[in-house]
């Protein structure tokens, strides 16, 4: 029969430290095979390193400890596969938006302003398909992908008049929730669902085409802000947003052209 292992020779063995294996011998992640009942010192066995190596490595996927106790509780291989892809799917979006701050804060730090391409362009009023809805500006991305899946059943088979829009009040970004809506332009809009014909306004925007990905789009906001700015304008009226490419015309990110308008108009000179 062999020797048990030492707290300290199982650490060894496994990379998890002395006081890492008490605390989840405390926790009842990793109990020992034996206690001994009057010097209180902790036995492992051979057999308890595999398991000791799977809790390390999900560990170092930042896993919890509750989701780990799942993970090893579970015998069923499929299902035990299924949490853990749980888990690298919700590390995969983490990393995406990493991914995203950092390319924003690249962007910030450059001290040009890319090439930036201000428009200054007249809108006609004009009827289209719309989806509108009072949200919170952490629904945007969800609620963005059901209004237009929604919005494109409803027009389909309709001639287009131009590519897809979006409208978004004030309120949403300065309070955290206000009036958003998708839109297609097609002849005749239908009401459907949650689609109705809506009115747009005239007006003259202030454009600018952001390529590629969202991640940074902010930054060409704040861009086109400091323009307006610059330029004695006033912002008047919810942000405009113009899909030219977007995921529906192609799955690459940089592909993509994002066309934003603020509807503006020119302050009158103060008396001097």
């Amino acid at each position: 029969m062999s020797r048990g292992l030492t707290i300290g020779e199982f650490a060894q063995l496994t990379h998890l430290s002395v006081r890492t294996l008490r605390r989840y011998h405390e926790s009842g992640l990793l109990e020992p095979a034996s206690v001994n009942p009057v010097s209180g010192y902790r036995c492992y066995t051979g057999d308890q390193i595999p398991t000791a190596q799977v809790i390390h490595r999900l560990r170092e996927l930042d896993v919890p400890l509750t989701a780990v106790a799942k993970i090893l509780a579970t015998e069923d291989a499929a299902e035990r596969a299924d949490l853990v892809g749980e888990h690298l799917q919700r590390l995969e979006a983490e990393l995406d938006r990493t991914r995203a701050a950092v390319t924003s804060l690249r962007n910030l730090l450059r001290p040009d302003d890319g090439g930036l391409q201000v428009e200054l362009r007249p809108v006609a009023a004009r009827t289209v398909a719309g989806v509108q809805d009072d949200i919170g500006y952490e629904e945007v991305f969800s609620w963005y992908d059901v209004a237009m899946a929604e919005l494109d059943a409803a027009v389909a088979g309709l001639p287009t008049l131009g590519p897809p829009g979006g409208r978004y009040a004030n309120e949403l970004f300065t309070r955290g929730r206000g009036t958003a809506m998708v839109y297609r332009p097609v002849a005749d809009p239908p009401t459907r669902g949650r689609v109705r014909p809506v009115g747009l306004p005239a007006g003259e925007l202030a454009v600018v085409v952001h390529p590629g990905p969202h991640d940074d789009i902010d930054v060409t906001y704040g861009r086109l802000g400091a323009w307006v700015v610059d330029n004695a304008l006033s912002v008047d009226g919810p942000v405009h947003e113009t899909y030219l490419v977007g995921p529906r015309d192609n799955p690459d990110p940089t592909a993509w052209r994002t066309e934003i308008g603020w509807p503006v108009f020119r302050l009158a000179p103060t008396p001097g």
